[in-house]
């Protein structure tokens, strides 16, 4: 479970989506507070979208390079669970990393 202060990826398209409807239902009618609402939705969408994207990023660098450090460490000792523990690690974080560029 998300917490709700942290932005989200999901929520973010829904209101940037969410707000060009309603730009576009404002600029059909040629209501102005419809036209603006969606605007400004459609911008807080779009910044919540964002900011979930780069710490998606960061939590990925985060696994990615903790995952390399415990596949050296492992491979350097021969602790082969830890080696495969840090490349596993490592694998996720490059693909979160992937995922949010």
């Amino acid at each position: 479970m998300t917490n709700s202060n942290e932005p989200d990826k999901t929520s973010g398209q829904y209101h940037s989506t969410k707000g060009n409807v309603v730009e576009a239902i404002g600029n059909a009618t040629g209501l102005e507070s419809w036209q603006k609402s969606g605007k400004e939705e459609h911008a807080m969408g779009e910044a919540e979208y964002k900011a979930a994207q780069a710490k998606g990023y960061a939590e990925g660098t985060i696994d990615r390079v903790g995952g390399y450090k415990d596949n050296v460490i492992g491979a350097v000792t021969g602790d082969r669970s830890q080696e495969a523990a840090g490349a596993a690690r490592e694998n996720k974080g490059e693909l979160q990393q992937e995922l949010n560029k």
